[in-house]
């Protein structure tokens, strides 16, 4: 990149060069308005399914919702959530509001997004809501997705999700062959003295790269983790298994693709 960093604005760059380097990068969110909005909607539905008044303060509601609702029936509010949550006209464009900008700036301004966002929901020593160390592009996703992790609550410890730094990874993946790791077990263990937990406060949102290692654990802390994610990706970049029209949807085109597209030679007699 060093030949075009002329073209870049210092904020930009230095945005760029954080996520070259880390894979990741956390950021406030870029419309608290959006964020606060869809935050409140995870609430007020949870607050419907289960049949409970309407919450005043959101966000501990929703830290606390591992007192209303147990492990057995968690998966059954969390597919209500989602179904809701997707149905809304306005999510998605708030949601891309929360990091439209750097969207832009890591990824590209065409843009396409996922057609439904997803939510996990891990309660305090739930066992059933993990997700072992991976990274997506092994089972067919593009290399060219960027990931936009939003939480709804403080996240630390082992409440939030771990993530292997780009130059980490990179070594270790490079090393995958020669160390002969049977299992998903044997490969965090292998790889967890480097590993970063990420400390995120609600107001930020977290965009990384699927092709670093990443996971959770099971959720130790006295309070119930919200977090939604959601895959973005340039329009003209590579796609694998998830296709356009499939998976992705085009959020942003710009008229000069739109009048390439659909311009035709004249033809010549």
């Amino acid at each position: 990149m060093s030949n075009l960093l002329t073209f870049w604005r210092n904020d930009e760059r230095a945005l760029a060069d954080t996520f070259l380097r880390d894979g990741y990068v956390v950021i406030p969110a870029e419309s608290r308005g959006d964020l606060d909005r869809i935050r409140d909607l995870l609430a007020d539905v949870t607050a419907s399914y289960l049949k409970l008044p309407r919450p005043d303060h959101k966000g501990a509601f929703l830290d606390h919702i591992h007192e209303k609702v147990d492990v057995q029936s968690l998966n059954e509010l969390r597919l209500a959530v989602i179904r809701e949550m997707n149905e809304e006209p306005w999510t998605r464009v708030s949601y891309f509001n929360t990091a439209r900008r750097a969207l832009e700036v890591l990824v590209g301004n065409e843009l396409a997004m996922q057609l439904r966002i997803n939510l996990s929901i891990q309660l305090p020593d739930d066992d059933s809501s993990l997700l072992p160390v991976h990274a997506d592009v092994w089972s067919g996703d593009s290399p060219y997705e960027v990931v936009l992790w939003v939480p709804y609550v403080h996240v630390y410890g082992t409440k939030t999700m771990y993530i292997l730094p780009r130059e980490k990874d990179a070594t270790y993946q490079a090393r995958m062959g020669e160390l002969k790791l049977k299992s998903a077990d044997e490969l965090y263990r292998t790889i967890e003295p480097d590993l970063r937990w990420l400390d995120i406060p609600y107001g930020n949102v977290l965009l990384f790269t699927q092709n670093v290692m990443h996971g959770n654990v099971v959720n130790r802390e006295a309070e119930t983790r919200w977090s939604t994610n959601c895959r973005f990706k340039s329009v003209f970049s590579p796609y694998h298994d998830k296709k356009l029209g499939e998976f992705f949807e085009p959020i942003l085109v710009r008229p000069a693709t739109s009048i390439g597209a659909s311009y035709k030679l004249p033809s010549v007699r």
